[in-house]
C-alpha cells in the first residue's frame, strides 16, 4: 500500500530533475584569489540545513570557475552536503547575485523544471522521509560519502504542482517564525556576552540598592584573567571560597541501571560549550552512588571539565536533586558567607576562563588540568550586594535566551509535524481554482 494519496505518484528524484551533478572536488589552493577579483567559492559548511550560509565562502578565480562549469551554482539550486561533519544537510542555493561555485556538494539543478517546486522538493529532503533516504544511502555507500546516483535514487511524492506550491507557502511561513527565533536567540547571546565583559570586570557599575549610588573606585592590575579589575573588588582563588573541591570517579559495569530507577551520572560530554547537556546522562543504581561518596554533586555546585574539551562549567539542573559524575569532571562546593554562587559560576562560564584553562593545556597530547590548578584558579569578588545584583541581570539575560530557545525548539516540533502531514498527504491542502 502506497504512503502517499492514489493521485501522487512517486519517483525517483532523479526522474523529477534530471540534471543532478556534483561540485567540484580536489584541491583548490592554487586557484583561490582576492573578493575583488574573483568568483565566489562556497563548501559545505555553507550549507546548513533550511538555509544557504553567505559568512565564511571564499574566492577562486574566472579562469577556475569557467572551467569547471559543472561546478556553477545558481539560486534555487537544492544543494545537499556530500561529506565532512554536516554530511546529510540540505538548503536551496539564494542571495547569488551574479556567479558563483561549489565544492563537495550535490547540486539539484531545478531552474530548468517547470513541473517541479523546488521549495516543496527542499522541504521534502529536510524531512524525516527524506533525511532517512539520505542518511541510508551515505552509509551504504563507500567512505560514508553521498554521490548522485543515490540522489537520483531518492524517492519522492509527485503531488500537482498547483498543491506543491501550496504546501511549500505553508512551510515556508514556519521557516520565517524559525529563522526570527533564531536571529533574536543569536542576538540575545551576543548581548548578554557584552553584558558579562561590562559587569564581570567592573567596567559597568552597577547601582546599590541600599545606597541608591552607583559604586565607584580605581583600577588596579589583576592576576584572575581579567587584565584589570576596580580596586574596591577583592579577587580569590577557588579554594579560598569553596568548601570542597574534588573529581569524580567511574563505578563498575554492575553499577549502571535503567533510567526509570536510577540516579543521573554525568560524563563529560555532558557539560557543554553553554552548558548542561542532558543527551550525555548515563544512571547507576543507589549502590553504586552510595559507593562513590566523593563524587555525588547537588544543585548548586559548580562543574568543570579537567580532561579532553578543559574548562567547560555546567551546574547541575533543578530537576536533579543530586548525580554523580566521572573522572573527567571537577566539582566545586561553594561556601555560603561572602560568596554568591550565580557570580562565580557566571565568571567561569565567561571565555576568558576558558580560554585560560586552554592555554594551561596547550602542548599536551591530551589535554588535563589538575585539582591543583582548579583550586588556583582566581576569581574577581566584589562585595557580595554587588555580586547578587550583577548575578541577577546576568540569571535574567538566561532566562530570556532559555524562553526563546524553548520557543525554537516548539516551532521546529510543530514544523516537523506538519511535514510528516502535509509532504505524505495526509492533512491536504485546498488550492484555488486558477
Amino acid at each position: 500500500m502506497s504512503k502517499y494519496p492514489s493521485d501522487w505518484p512517486s519517483k525517483p528524484l532523479g526522474k523529477v530533475y534530471p540534471k543532478i551533478v556534483v561540485g567540484y572536488v580536489g584541491n583548490v589552493n592554487d586557484h583561490y584569489c582576492r573578493a575583488e577579483e574573483g568568483v565566489p567559492f562556497y563548501r559545505t559548511l555553507n550549507i546548513r540545513d533550511g538555509y544557504f550560509r553567505h559568512s565564511e565562502h571564499l574566492y577562486v578565480t574566472h579562469e577556475f570557475n569557467e572551467k569547471n562549469k559543472k561546478s556553477q551554482i545558481t539560486n534555487n539550486d537544492i544543494l545537499i552536503a556530500r561529506v565532512g561533519a554536516n554530511l546529510g544537510m540540505v538548503c536551496k542555493a539564494n542571495g547569488i547575485s551574479s556567479l558563483a561555485n561549489m565544492a563537495n556538494a550535490i547540486i539539484i539543478k531545478t531552474n530548468d523544471v517547470n513541473s517541479a517546486d523546488a521549495d516543496f522538493y527542499t522541504s521534502f529532503l529536510l524531512s524525516p522521509m527524506g533525511k532517512n533516504q539520505i542518511y541510508s544511502g551515505a552509509a551504504g555507500g563507500a567512505q560514508g560519502v553521498f554521490n548522485t546516483k543515490l540522489t537520483q535514487e531518492i524517492i519522492v511524492p509527485v503531488p500537482p504542482l498547483p498543491e506543491q506550491r501550496k504546501i511549500a507557502k505553508i512551510l515556508s511561513t514556519w521557516d520565517r517564525g524559525i529563522a526570527t527565533t533564531e536571529k533574536l536567540i543569536d542576538a540575545s547571546k551576543q548581548q548578554k556576552k557584552a553584558l558579562m565583559q561590562q559587569l564581570l570586570t567592573g567596567k559597568k557599575r552597577l547601582v546599590d540598592p541600599e545606597t541608591g549610588m552607583a559604586f565607584e573606585g580605581e583600577w588596579r592590575k589583576s592576576k584572575t584573567p581579567y587584565e584589570s579589575l576596580p580596586s574596591d573588588w577583592s579577587e580569590l582563588a577557588l579554594e579560598k571560597l569553596s568548601s570542597f573541591i574534588t573529581k569524580g570517579a567511574t563505578p563498575t559495569t554492575y553499577g549502571f541501571e535503567w533510567q526509570e530507577y536510577g540516579i543521573p551520572f554525568l560524563r563529560s560530554e555532558c557539560v557543554g560549550k553553554n552548558g548542561f547537556k542532558e543527551s550525555g546522562l548515563n544512571y547507576i543504581c543507589d549502590a553504586a552512588h552510595e559507593a562513590m561518596a566523593r563524587s555525588k554533586v547537588y544543585a548548586g555546585d559548580i562543574l568543570i571539565t579537567i580532561t579532553g574539551n578543559v574548562g567547560r562549567v555546567c551546574r547541575l539542573p533543578n530537576k536533579y536533586p543530586q548525580a554523580n559524575i566521572n573522572q573527567h569532571i571537577a566539582k566545586v562546593t561553594l561556601k555560603d558567607e561572602n560568596v554568591c554562587s550565580d557570580f562565580i559560576f557566571h565568571c567561569l562560564q565567561d571565555n576568558k576562563y576558558q580560554s585560560n584553562f586552554e592555554r594551561i593545556t596547550t602542548g599536551q597530547a591530551y589535554p588535563q588540568i589538575s585539582l591543583v590548578q582548579v583550586r588556583n584558579t582566581i576569581v574577581p569578588l566584589p562585595p557580595i550586594s554587588e555580586q547578587q545584583k550583577i548575578a541577577s541581570v546576568l540569571i535574567a539575560a538566561d532566562k530570556e535566551i532559555e524562553l526563546l530557545e524553548a520557543k525554537l525548539a516548539h516551532l521546529k516540533q510543530e514544523k516537523k509535524a506538519l511535514m510528516q502531514q502535509l509532504l505524505t498527504g495526509k492533512r491536504r491542502v485546498q488550492v484555488e481554482a486558477a
